[in-house]
């Protein structure tokens, strides 16, 4: 829980960086997020963007609507890029990402390590602003 509470503390409902959350009555059903993309100053107007669905949540139209909800949030703010690292393999991801106008900029060989095994990320672009 304290994790978890350390990791809401980097979202500003005001700022680039934005955490939308879905649930239906407790059960949380979703969220979609902007993040820092890297530390250093320069990167500030790049964010790294995130969508989680529960399980029971997929195939309802409900990320497209939260990053919907992101991107008209974010085009608020002074933010010139958005990335967006997928697991693969995971089809359904990468076409809402297309759907939202990114683009494929190249894989991650073994980068992430879930489950006990090393997998592959696909990076995705999308300008902003």
């Amino acid at each position: 829980m304290a994790e978890r509470l350390e990791w809401f503390k980097k979202f500003d409902p005001s700022g680039r960086h934005q955490l939308l959350v879905a649930v239906r009555g407790e059960q949380l059903l979703g969220y979609a997020n902007s993040s820092k993309f890297r530390e250093k100053a320069a990167y500030q107007t790049s964010v790294e963007t995130t969508i989680y669905l529960h399980p029971q949540a997929h195939t309802k139209g409900l990320g497209t609507r939260l990053y919907a909800a992101l991107f008209e949030r974010l085009a608020e703010q002074d933010v010139h890029r958005a990335f967006a690292g997928i697991t693969q393999p995971n089809e359904a991801l990468v076409a809402l990402h297309k759907k939202f106008g990114f683009s494929y900029l190249g894989t991650f060989a073994e980068v992430g390590r879930k489950f006990g095994r090393y997998w592959d990320v696909q990076w995705f672009e999308k300008p902003l602003g």
